[in-house]
């Protein structure tokens, strides 16, 4: 059954609205119903809003070079859950209000995986937010007032998705970890978070030594969280000892410059 040209035209005002055109829609029982120009009009706004949407939220969310999750050696982890990375990205969580825990020794591919999560997440029209936990806690430590202290604050606890990527590889003092647990506390239950660690749960008070806090931030953050653990060698180091061996193999194979013999000229 096709939709008649009142019903065309009715979507076609709905779409103008969502576009907010309101100096197209002031004149619409002005318009020819059969223009096909109305429909090229809001198609062409459309895909343009669309287009510079999708650049902005690349452009804020700040996740850098990265490799596709096609090119991620599967074979290489002792232990990772294949299945539970592939349910990630389908993205429920983030429509659950849940969070996600990437947790693993250095070069394990936490980073790449949580990145191209981040990516997805993105494409997908969600605001994302991708950061290391040393530069958000020593930008949030080195606001002066209270005020640019609460706009940062925002702006970490805002994303539809925030990445918090390497907690765990440095120590910080008390006032870090009140820091990180006023973000996790702000994204409680409302936004979605993912967070990389080398550190269990267990050993966190080592990375916020003597913090008050760290019992409920760890209570906060994996009360509705997907934990997956990565175990194996780091994978950055596999690469650089097949580049190593590479390099050997072809220094060794490359055929040498034949010498050639100059004879003087007779006369």
């Amino acid at each position: 059954m096709t939709d008649t040209p009142a019903v065309l035209t009715d979507m076609l005002a709905q779409r103008a609205t969502a576009l907010k055109l309101y100096g197209l829609l002031s004149h619409w029982n002005e318009l020819d119903p059969d223009s096909p120009w109305v429909a090229t009009l809001i198609d062409w706004e459309e895909s343009e809003r669309s287009r510079r949407g999708l650049e902005r939220r690349l452009r804020n969310a700040h996740l850098g070079r990265f490799k596709p999750l096609a090119d991620f050696d599967w074979q290489w982890p002792k232990q990772l859950d294949r299945s539970l990375i592939a349910g990630l990205m389908q993205l429920d969580f983030i429509a659950d209000k849940n969070n996600a825990v990437l947790l693993g020794s250095n070069g394990v591919g936490k980073t790449m995986i949580a990145k191209n999560l981040a990516h997805q997440a993105v494409l997908k029209g969600h605001s994302v937010l991708f950061t290391s936990a040393s530069e958000m806690l020593n930008l949030l430590d080195a606001q002066d007032g209270a005020l640019s202290l609460q706009r940062r604050l925002k702006y970490f606890a805002q994303p539809e998705l925030l990445v918090i990527d390497e907690v765990g590889y440095l120590s910080y003092a008390n006032r870090h970890a009140d820091l990180l647990f006023e973000i996790i506390n702000r994204r409680y239950e409302t936004k979605s978070t993912i967070v990389t660690t080398n550190r269990p749960f267990s050993e966190w008070h080592e990375v916020f030594p003597n913090a008050a806090c760290v019992v409920s931030l760890v209570d906060r953050l994996v009360h509705h969280a997907q934990i997956i653990a990565i175990d194996g060698d780091s994978y950055r180091m596999k690469e650089a000892q097949e580049k190593s061996v590479m390099a050997k193999t072809a220094k060794k194979t490359k055929p040498r410059g034949s010498k050639t013999n100059t004879t003087k000229k007779e006369i």
